[in-house]
Formats: structure tokens, C-alpha cells, sequence
């Protein structure tokens, strides 16, 4: 296996003054250079958290409601064509994320932002009006182009934001924002179709949410590219280097998709960990919902159900994402991957609510563990001049295994059923997580 031993040296972060000074939009007043930190930068940060909120309540809908709206209104009974949505979702998001990813290197990250609401306009009105599942399928690929753009560029711009200090807390806030809201989501839309019907009701909210998104990202958002060129700058200075330093310099597509791909141990460990974490979210995704109503349970127990798990996922982000930045990544990661393999593990091998609902709280406390985990050791290894790239490709990879899952999960679901397929993704997760433990290094400058 080939592999790029040359690990990254340790980043050096601004002087406390610098990042903590507030200050009129995170810029200096005297040279108009953006300063980098949480504290500098609250206002835009809270609204990129609040922005991030609604892309996740835009997939939360459809968590509780559109496995079942495919066996009830549109008749599928095979799985894999129910998981079809999930497959179109996750091929789309991943290519999304990793155009995301390099358009805002080159033409700034607020148009890549807005142009991903515009798309995720129609998406619940598709889903409302569909005569066929074809069209559910189609509204899919609308959300995952929605999600990668959209998802992707807000975490791009926190990083920018925060700089080389607390990584981990920036992205534990944005994935707390976004899996709280698909939580939310999932448990109203639940509540709904249960009170209601499967549609439309509970896609009138991602009408809202759709609007909403549009109208914060246009009118308020601000560009933060100055604040990534202002931290390469930095770190340029500071390490006694000249501009035209070549290890500060952008890299080439090429160069980015293989170093995050494959040659980089942390980021190669770090793409699979993602791709399989996201391989067994679309699994629980499409094939929970199934595998509960099939044992009795009612819709809406089936949404809060939904709802527990990234619940928790999002809660335990605030913890989890700061905690990497003091015990090191490379421990959570392995650990959370472990802790989901033994969640999936109880859901195939328990009977009742409540048994399933620890399964879940534990399933979500193991992706907590490893989400802001793994996008910050992501951004400790890139170079901020191409770091927007590096999160598009891991971004790639981690949603390349919705699509995965889909194929997987609904194959197996058809060849020897539900128990058998879940179980047959815990140990896959399992193995992800030995795989982390074996070829990972520690990104956290203070623990290599």
C-alpha cells in the first residue's frame, strides 16, 4: 500500500490577542485582515449554525416518512427499490460535496451556498405532488445536491472562521445544529403522518425550511474566503517562509483527490471511517423504518424512533467535537466506530421499543463521536490553501456510502432478510474502526 509517510508539522495558531480581540465582522480595523477565531467571528458563526439547521431539517423529513410512503402509496415491496431514493440521494450528495468543495476554492464560498438553496427549492413540492416513485427519486437528487452544496460550504466556512484553534468544538456545533434538526424534523414529520397522512403535510415544513435557508444564506451570510487566505498567510509568516513556499501553495485536483484518498494516512483513514459511518446511516435510514413497522410498531413510535438517534447524534456533538481537540481524533474515531458496530449489532439481535431505543441512543452516541471528529482531523492535516478541496473529497468518500449502504443493505434485506442485513453492517462498521486503529496517526499537533 502505498502512502505518503511526510505527517504534517504542528499549526500554529495565532496570538491569543489576535484570535480572541473582538472585532467589527472578524476583520482588523487598523489592515482590514480578517482575524480568526470563535469569538471573533460569533455572529457569522451562530448564523452558519442556524443556516446549517435547516439543510438538515430539509433530509430529516424524510427519515421517519418515505420508506413507508414507498410501501404504502406507491406499492414497492422489493427493498431495494425502496432504496432507491437513498442510492440517488447518495450518489448525488457525494459528487455535490466534492464539486462543492473545489468551487468554493475558486469562486467563493457563499455563491456555492445559495446556488444549493435554489436547488432545494422544489424538492418538497415534488415530493408532495409525485404520481410516481419516479419522481420521489428525482426530488432526491435535487436534495442531494441541496445537501452537498449546501452542508459542505457551511462547514468550509466555520472552519475558515475559527482558524487552526478549536476545530473540533466548530464542527461539533455545526453537526449538532444539522443532526438536531434532522431529529426534529424526523419527530414532527412523524407526528404528522400519523395525524395526517404521509403527505403532504409533513413536507410543507421543508417548504419552510427550503425559504428560510434561501433567504439567511442571500441576504445575511457573508464570504469568508479572506479568513482561509488570511490563516495560509499566517501560517506562511510565522513559519519563516516566503509566499512562494511550495508547501503553502494550492495543489491540483489530482494531487488533493489522491493525498485525501489514499497516500495521507489520517485523511485515507479518515475517508473510509466516513464512508462506512454513512454506508450504515442510509441503512438505518431505509431499512429501520421497515424493520420496525414489520414487528408491529406504529408510525408514530417508528418516528421517534427515527428521532433518537440523530437526537443524540447532534447532542452529543457539543461534547464529542471539543473533547478531540483535548484527548486527540484518532481515539474517538476508533472508539465511536466500535460503539456503532455494537448498537446496529443490538437492534438485529432485540425485540421492543425500549430495547431499540437504548440501541439507537448508543448508535448516535458512536457517530457523535466520530462526525466533527473526523472532518476536524481533516482540516488539522490540509493546508488551508487547499483545505476547501480536501473536505470535498472526504466529503466524497464519507456520502459515496449512502449510495453504498442503499446497494448493500437492500441487497442483502432481499436475499436473507432485514435481521440478517442489519447485523451484516455492524460488522462491517466494526472492521472500519480496525481499520482506523491500525493505519491512522494522530492529527492533533499536541498528541503525535
Amino acid at each position: 500500500m502505498q502512502e505518503d509517510e511526510r505527517q504534517p508539522g504542528p499549526h500554529r495558531t495565532l496570538p491569543c490577542a489576535a484570535r480572541c480581540a473582538p472585532a467589527a465582522r472578524g476583520s482588523s480595523k487598523e489592515e482590514g485582515t480578517p482575524l480568526l477565531g470563535l469569538w471573533a467571528n460569533w455572529q457569522q458563526f451562530a448564523l452558519l449554525v442556524v443556516v446549517n439547521a435547516f439543510v438538515g431539517g430539509m433530509v430529516g423529513l424524510e427519515r421517519a416518512v418515505l420508506p413507508l410512503l414507498a410501501e404504502q402509496d406507491f406499492g414497492l415491496a422489493s427493498t431495494s427499490a425502496i432504496l432507491s431514493f437513498i442510492l440517488s440521494f447518495g450518489v448525488v450528495k457525494a459528487l455535490s460535496n466534492l464539486a462543492a468543495g473545489r468551487m468554493a476554492d475558486r469562486f467563493g464560498r457563499k455563491r456555492v451556498l445559495v446556488a444549493g438553496w435554489l436547488v432545494g427549492l422544489p424538492v418538497p413540492l415534488l415530493i408532495m405532488l409525485a404520481p410516481s416513485w419516479s419522481w420521489v427519486v428525482c426530488a432526491n437528487v435535487l436534495l442531494g445536491v441541496n445537501q452537498g452544496l449546501c452542508w459542505s460550504t457551511t462547514v468550509i466556512m466555520k472552519i475558515d472562521l475559527v482558524g487552526p484553534d478549536r476545530r473540533g468544538l466548530a464542527m461539533g456545533l455545526n453537526e449538532f445544529a444539522g443532526y438536531l434538526a434532522v431529529s426534529l424534523a424526523a419527530l414532527a414529520a412523524g407526528s404528522l403522518a400519523a395525524s395526517y397522512a404521509l403527505r403532504p403535510q409533513p413536507f410543507l415544513l421543508g417548504v419552510a425550511f427550503a425559504l428560510a435557508g434561501l433567504v439567511l444564506s442571500l441576504c445575511f451570510v457573508q464570504e469568508t474566503h479572506g479568513h482561509a487566505r488570511a490563516e495560509a498567510a499566517q501560517r506562511t509568516k510565522e513559519a519563516g517562509l516566503g509566499e512562494a513556499s511550495p508547501a503553502l501553495r494550492p495543489q491540483s485536483f489530482l494531487q488533493v483527490l489522491l493525498l485525501t484518498s489514499w497516500k495521507d494516512r489520517a485523511l485515507f483513514s479518515a475517508s473510509q471511517a466516513g464512508m462506512v459511518n454513512n454506508l450504515n446511516d442510509g441503512m438505518a435510514w431505509g431499512l429501520f423504518p421497515l424493520f420496525f413497522a414489520a414487528a408491529g410498531v406504529e408510525i408514530a413510535q417508528i418516528g421517534l424512533l427515527a428521532a433518537i438517534y440523530p437526537g443524540v447524534w447532534g447532542i452529543a456533538q457539543l461534547v464529542t467535537g471539543a473533547l478531540s481537540d483535548r484527548l486527540g481524533r484518532k481515539r474517538l474515531i476508533v472508539a465511536g466506530m466500535w460503539v456503532q458496530a455494537a448498537a446496529i449489532l443490538l437492534v438485529s439481535l432485540t425485540e421492543g421499543v425500549l430495547p431499540w431505543s437504548v440501541a439507537m441512543a448508543c448508535l448516535g452516541l458512536g457517530t457523535a463521536m466520530v462526525y466533527p471528529t473526523l472532518l476536524a482531523a481533516v482540516s488539522d492535516v490540509a493546508d488551508p490553501a487547499w483545505r476547501a478541496s480536501a473536505v470535498g473529497v472526504y466529503r466524497l468518500w464519507r456520502d459515496g456510502g449512502y449510495a453504498l449502504g442503499a446497494v448493500l443493505a437492500g441487497a442483502l434485506a432481499d436475499s436473507l432478510g432485514l435481521a440478517a442485513a442489519i447485523a451484516a453492517i455492524g460488522g462491517l462498521t466494526f472492521l472500519s474502526g480496525t481499520v482506523a486503529a491500525i493505519r491512522m496517526y494522530e492529527t492533533v499537533p499536541a498528541r503525535k
